[in-house]
């Protein structure tokens, strides 16, 4: 397939923190967003074929919650019911359905991970990646050589090869991290979906530059849905709305979408484009420049944010918070904080 069209598709965010019932909101949240897929997939056309949700979609985050507590109101199971509901809209509508999630592991039942998923049209798993950077969730990193142990590299940095191109996730405030774009882009990722929730403006915020940039320096095309409003938390509801963007392999913006619900973030990926592109001599083609070895070489002089802090227990939000503070210190000195 050269050509279809793909959408960040925005829509409004129900926390469950003070929930009675958590499971019961997320259930509505998959029937909202099954019904406005469809009417995403009528509104657009049959060549609808990629759908990118916002971040955390069916939950909202953790606002002073425990990792035990979150884990118990709010992580859904690998091929649990909210999946499995998930995968029956990808399949109902021929689309690969990009969701993120917090997420459970019979491997590590102490902790959570936000998880993104891509679901196939025929209701299968495409991708699983789960957040590598987070200020105050546990991630693969902080538990790495036995999450390497179960999982392995490739599972860490997953791209999925499939009829719409070489499809690969960046959830969230990762998209200000260029090393995670980039070792993608290494692994032939041609489209990053970027599921977040963050504060839109009409200035260009951080994460709007960045997600120019990561598109520019990768010459890949960048899907990202932000949320279409909060409720149910006491920061003002509109503080995560707007802004969802489809952007080309040059950073240009092809569609975006103002606040509120809305499938306004639609637009055409040319493959073919980009890969004529990728293959085209010039100063444009970033990514036959770049000079790996040279970088291993640097980076590896470094310490800042160490793997593996973790041990088998649950952390506490101080833990997350200390950590942030010894990276400082190796950064600047032992007076830094």
């Amino acid at each position: 397939m050269s050509a279809y069209r793909a959408l960040a598709l925005q829509v409004r965010t129900q926390a469950v923190n003070g929930a009675a019932d958590p499971r019961a909101l997320m259930r509505a949240a998959i029937g909202s967003i099954a019904a406005q897929t469809a009417a995403a997939k009528a509104w657009i056309g049959p060549d609808l074929r990629l759908v990118v949700l916002p971040e955390y979609v069916l939950t909202g985050f953790p606002f002073g919650e425990s990792v035990e507590e979150w884990r118990a109101r709010a992580a859904v199971a690998p091929g649990g019911p909210e999946y499995q509901a998930l995968a029956e809209i990808a399949k109902a509508q021929d689309v690969y359905l990009c969701v993120n999630a917090y997420e459970s592991d019979p491997h590590f039942p102490e902790l959570f991970f936000q998880a993104t998923v891509i679901l196939g049209p025929a209701g299968e798993d495409v991708l699983r990646y789960r957040r590598l950077h987070s200020m105050f969730s546990p991630s693969p990193y902080d538990v790495w050589e036995r999450y390497l142990d179960v999982y392995g590299l490739d599972a860490v940095l997953p791209v999925a090869r499939t009829e719409l191109g070489n499809l690969a996730v960046i959830a969230s405030e990762e998209i200000l991290f260029p090393e995670l774009a980039r070792a993608l882009a290494l692994r032939g990722a041609e489209v990053f979906c970027h599921p977040t929730s963050e504060a839109s403006s009409p200035l260009l915020t951080p994460k709007a530059i960045a997600r120019r940039a990561r598109a520019i320096e990768n010459l890949a095309y960048v899907v990202s849905a932000n949320s279409g409003g909060l409720a149910g938390l006491p920061i003002p509801g509109d503080s995560t709305s707007g802004g969802s963007e489809v952007l080309d392999f040059e950073g240009r913006p092809l569609a975006q979408a103002g606040q509120g619900e809305s499938l306004v973030a639609a637009a055409e990926l040319d493959l073919a484009a980009l890969r004529r592109f990728r293959r085209r001599p010039g100063m444009g083609n970033l990514l036959s420049r770049v000079k790996p070895a040279l970088w291993a070489e640097e980076y590896g002089w470094h310490d800042v944010e160490r793997p593996d802090g973790l041990a088998s227990s649950a952390p506490s939000r101080q833990w997350f918070a200390e950590r942030q503070k010894e990276a400082i210190r190796r950064l600047y000195g032992p007076d830094a904080t």
